[in-house]
């Protein structure tokens, strides 16, 4: 079993035709992925890369049976793309796209209560990838095997960093959620964790996490609040930043002193989180800890 997506998700790429769009569709349609089809405005009733192009989500809703999307738009016109998914009755929305203005993920957000069965990950964000069954955003498919080990992170590289990790640890992926580095996106820490918790697949969970914020504390809370059923082993990025400063990720800038690494890694630890120290630690506690 897996969370979000697998084999049997009927996927659209909403940008589909342009550069992005295009060759991260091709790498998907290689690994495997139930791509069926992709939206570009203006050039439905093309064929690209062997799959059908449509003029709109819910034209793909409605010939194709699409029910997850992943966007390659441009930032100024990503939010509507989010929320034309949304309006058409997609489930699984993943938003690729960097630097969507803050205001236009407010506007989404509040949007998205219409459609309480609608997840979108992202923005800003590498994607979904269930191993052996979709890889559903950019990441390098070849790094994941199949397993039980759920992963969250806020970045997309160390998202590949933890999967490299688990997998010479001889233990493999349940599903990897890159849930994205901006300061508004769709799905928190908390909400990607309680899925793999939820998973009964899922035996163990990798929840990365950068400074700024209060993602990971929630996340910690949460887990606490559920007994601690299913062993968490946490990493913090960012230890060495200025305070004030962003780093990589809109996301990332200590506005506090409970968003340091430091006390991110305390709170974690409080809450029964095996917090460790580098990304090189995370396949070794993971194996100690499973047995």
């Amino acid at each position: 079993m897996s969370v979000l997506v697998d084999k049997n998700s009927n996927i659209i790429v909403q940008g589909f035709t342009g550069k992005e769009g295009s060759f991260h569709a091709g790498q998907m349609i290689e690994y495997g992925t139930n791509i069926v089809g992709g939206v570009t405005p203006g050039k439905g009733g093309q064929e690209h890369l062997g799959k059908p192009v449509f003029n709109s989500v819910q034209e793909a809703v409605i010939k194709v049976g699409a029910d997850t999307s992943i966007i390659f738009v441009p930032p100024r016109f990503a939010a509507d793309a989010v929320m034309e998914a949304a309006e058409a009755g997609i489930k699984v929305i993943i938003c690729i796209t960097e630097g969507i203005p803050v205001q236009d993920m407010v506007k989404v957000k509040a949007y998205l209560n219409k459609y309480p069965d609608c997840i979108l990950i992202g923005p800003n964000c590498p994607g979904v990838i269930t191993p052996g069954a979709a890889k559903v955003g950019i990441m390098p498919g070849f790094v994941f095997k199949e397993g039980n080990i759920g992963i969250v992170s806020k970045s997309g590289t160390l998202t590949y960093e933890a999967a490299d990790q688990v997998v010479k640890a001889g233990l493999g992926i349940s599903t990897a959620i890159g849930i994205g580095g901006d300061p508004i996106i769709g799905t928190p820490t908390k909400e990607a964790v309680e899925m793999f918790m939820n998973d009964p697949d899922t035996k163990a969970i990798v929840m990365i996490g950068e400074i700024g914020g209060n993602y990971e504390a929630l996340a910690a809370k949460y887990i606490k609040e559920t007994g601690n059923k299913k062993p968490v082993v946490g990493f913090i990025a960012g230890k060495t930043a200025p305070a004030g400063r962003t780093m990589g990720h809109a996301g990332a800038i200590i506005g506090g002193e409970d968003d340091t690494a430091e006390a991110k890694m305390r709170i974690m630890r409080e809450h029964g989180i095996h917090v460790v120290e580098s990304p090189a630690e995370i396949g070794s506690t993971l194996k100690r800890i499973l047995g």
